[in-house]
């Protein structure tokens, strides 16, 4: 192989990669899986429609407003003028400053915007004013339809005390506890050796997961009753605990009813919501893979038996702990929309928000029990502005720089509301959006979960599409393995990115070699295929040699048009590709099987980030150096690397193995 010079001045063309494992896909579509909103104009529901919300829930309920005819109002803060909510509706009012108390959760400024708008009914969406029945009172005082239940459900199942007598009443099973509140730390204990460790106490009026602690003992018991008590007094401004028996290594699998005021109640099948952190989920599917048919009715069942007993009307979630005997336990019931309700839509093909207006109005439901089917597999996954490899997930704030949702897929749905150039503030959730994918099995909702994932290109903050992508490969939840325990016993000392394996290696080492030849022969550099004598020649085989961790490999690479054969580590891949580096996304074909990477940035000195396969790796993941035409470019899985010494002048002459830059 002739020696080549080196073009002043010297430039490094940085790739950093991240990886994950793969697994086999189907590719059958099914037809079936979409939510239906069927208008009909002789149905008379509502003429104008005011949302109390923000965000992608106030998107959703929009959408559906918008197909049954009915007009709608935005609220909004100063801070969420130009949101997208606000632009979808076909009016929006300003109702304060950024801090939600003085604007979404601002009852006086809504109630001036319903009354200067004229809005005959509200959709509160979930969260804010959602399960507050004051507002709902204030409403109903007004002459104005809360969409959602009265304001007895609201109250008798916001309160966990109140709650669990009931469901008790209405033969629905519960956890053992004790029923009444727990007055001070010595009775917390008094009750937790009565009951039998370990024994979670939470907060009576609690939501989300705060006022929540898991005791073992009468020391943790006394802890916990003291930093319970205060989170739920500054978090809902009620101090009132409960204790109960703690169900260790349970499953949270939660049923959708449905009804109406005529004393019709339907459930609406489960979904499986399992996978949390700091007791907030993450990933959620329906139907679950650990119910059988028999424990599926039971559930559903006493379902309707609870929200029977209050009278409720509208749709709702009743949330339950599943042991590993499938013995179930009554945990909650939640008076509004439930953020993941798009996968019911996916499998029953109802759309819920049209339901929640039509009983608003006084309809009956328009279906039995057994029209309510069970049609293929939905996955959702939260898409979040969040650092996952801080506590599997604590919030980033920043501006949406480059954002596309991978809407370019078959059977996927993304509920978000947001665009490019949207901020992810402080004062919100950090919620990107809801990514929800469906087939007509739970390998192909798998699998077309893992393409949206790749596909989906955020830029400007950090998310967690890492950890999202990692969950849904890991073979215990491709086996249904799960718990509410399933991120820290997978990841017990904390999510630090997916393992190389040896496929893998040689795939993230040949595509960025690939890539690298790609770029510089795209750039037309005068080094890359210059001989000594300065005469240019076409290049189409090339010798690197990558460093990685503290081996070196070795390789070769032949180019053939878009195909780009490479030898490393005794093995051989074949990466096909155009390497359009103008697009965020880069398709290739990598041993017969398609891939997608994303070029995360491009700058003019030809530095190159790479985001490989959709998945980011952690700080302290293995760095790859790589030296291709005898220049030294940086190859990194994690950080980029510090440049330790420099051995070469720009103009002078080099050799085959000669050594030009160190990094560490």
């Amino acid at each position: 192989m002739a020696a080549h010079s080196l073009s002043p001045p010297l430039s490094r063309l940085l790739f950093t990669v991240k990886y994950v494992s793969l697994h086999s896909r189907c590719c059958a579509v099914h037809s079936k899986a979409h939510y239906s909103t069927v208008y009909n104009p002789n149905e008379k529901t509502f003429d104008k429609i005011l949302i109390a919300n923000r965000g992608e829930i106030a998107c959703r309920v929009i959408k559906t407003c918008k197909k049954m005819g009915i007009q709608t109002v935005a609220v909004h803060s100063d801070v969420d003028s130009s949101a997208v909510h606000v632009k979808m509706a076909d009016e929006a009012i300003c109702v304060g400053p950024a801090p939600t108390n003085k604007s979404y959760l601002n009852m006086d400024a809504i109630m001036d915007a319903i009354r200067v708008t004229g809005a005959q009914a509200v959709h509160p969406g979930y969260g804010f004013l959602s399960e507050n029945k004051e507002f709902a009172k204030r409403l109903a005082a007004e002459g104005v339809m809360f969409i959602g239940p009265d304001t007895h459900a609201i109250q008798a199942m916001g309160d966990k005390i109140e709650s669990k007598l009931i469901a008790k009443a209405a033969k629905v099973n519960t956890i053992p506890g004790f029923d009444g509140v727990v007055k001070t730390a010595e009775d917390a204990v008094k009750i937790a050796q009565e009951i039998g460790y370990p024994v979670m106490i939470k907060a009576s009026a609690g939501g989300g997961g705060k006022g929540m602690r898991i005791a073992w003992n009468d020391d943790e018991t006394r802890e916990g009753f003291r930093f319970s008590s205060q989170e739920a007094a500054s978090s809902f401004g009620d101090d009132r605990l409960l204790i109960e028996k703690y169900i260790d290594n349970p499953r949270h699998i939660e049923i959708q009813v449905l009804a109406d005021k005529h004393g019709n109640a339907l459930w609406l099948n489960e979904r499986e919501c399992s996978i949390q952190r700091r007791n907030q989920k993450v990933v959620e599917e329906a139907p679950s893979t650990f119910l059988d048919p028999v424990t599926r009715r039971a559930m559903g069942e006493q379902a309707v038996q609870l929200a029977k007993a209050v009278q409720y009307s509208s749709a709702g979630t009743v949330e339950f702990l599943v042991d590993s005997k499938k013995n179930f336990y009554f945990l909650e019931m939640n008076t509004r929309l439930q953020v993941e309700h798009p996968i019911t839509e996916c499998i029953t093909g109802l759309d819920l928000v049209e339901q929640m207006i039509r009983v608003a109005k006084g309809y009956q439901l328009q279906h039995k029990q057994e029209d309510i089917p069970i049609n293929g597999w939905a996955i959702e996954s939260r898409v979040y502005a969040e650092d996952p490899y801080k506590s599997f997930g604590l919030p980033s704030i920043g501006r949406l720089s480059q954002y596309q949702e991978p809407l370019n897929l078959s059977n996927v749905r993304v509920d978000s509301g947001i665009q490019e150039g949207s901020d992810i503030s402080i004062y919100y959730d950090p919620m990107i959006s809801k990514l929800v994918t469906y087939g007509a099995t739970r390998n192909e909702a798998l699998a077309k979960m893992e393409d949206a994932l790749d596909n989906y290109v955020i830029r400007g903050v950090t998310h967690n599409i890492p950890l999202l992508r990692e969950i849904i490969t890991h073979p215990r939840f491709i086996s249904g393995d799960i718990s509410t325990n399933f991120l820290p016993e997978v990841y017990p000392d904390g999510f630090k990115g997916h393992q190389l394996e040896v496929d893998a290696r040689r795939e993230l080492l040949a595509s960025a070699a690939a890539l690298y030849i790609a770029a510089q022969l795209r750039s037309q550099k005068p080094y890359l295929c210059y001989r000594v004598s300065t005469i240019p020649v076409k290049c189409t085989h090339w010798e690197l040699c990558v460093e990685l961790g503290k081996g070196c490999h070795a390789m070769e690479v032949t180019k053939s048009g878009d195909v780009y054969n490479v030898e490393v580590d005794g093995g051989k891949v074949e990466v096909i590709g155009a390497f359009n580096l103008a697009s965020p996304l880069l398709p290739l074909t990598i041993n017969g099987s398609d891939r997608m990477l994303q070029c995360l940035s491009r700058d003019a000195s030809g530095m190159i980030v790479l985001q490989y396969l959709g998945t980011v790796v952690a700080e302290g993941q293995e760095i790859c150096v790589i030296e291709a035409m005898k220049m030294q470019n940086s190859l990194t899985a994690a950080r980029q690397a510090k440049v330790k010494s420099v051995h070469c002048k720009p103009g002078e002459t080099v050799g085959e193995g000669d050594l030009l830059v160190e990094l560490q």
